[in-house]
């Protein structure tokens, strides 16, 4: 879609991201938001703030990852930062 990785993350307080993205573009994300349909599955340790502390970017995915193999697709993330939607065949699926 956007073809912008994921360079730089640093984990905040309250479950939140300071993301940079191989274009320059820089936010925080509130991971509660990026995560609407909740921290069920592989997503449920990330509830634990020392585990959601633990939160790298992998180069070769281009986005961030946990120990625990959890990890969110770039485009989402980039979607959340800038307010640009994802278009899917013609058809707005995120913002």
């Amino acid at each position: 879609m956007f073809g912008v990785d994921v360079t730089q993350a640093h984990p905040l307080a309250g479950r939140r991201l300071q993301l940079t993205f191989s274009n320059g573009v820089s936010a925080v994300l509130e991971m509660d938001q990026v995560l609407k349909r909740g921290y069920g599955g592989v997503f449920a340790p990330l509830l634990d703030e020392a585990f959601f502390a633990k939160v790298r970017v992998d180069s070769e995915l281009g986005t961030i990852v946990w120990p625990n193999g959890a990890d969110v697709c770039p485009d989402v993330l980039y979607s959340h930062a800038t307010g640009e939607p994802v278009i899917v065949n013609g058809e707005r699926v995120l913002n």
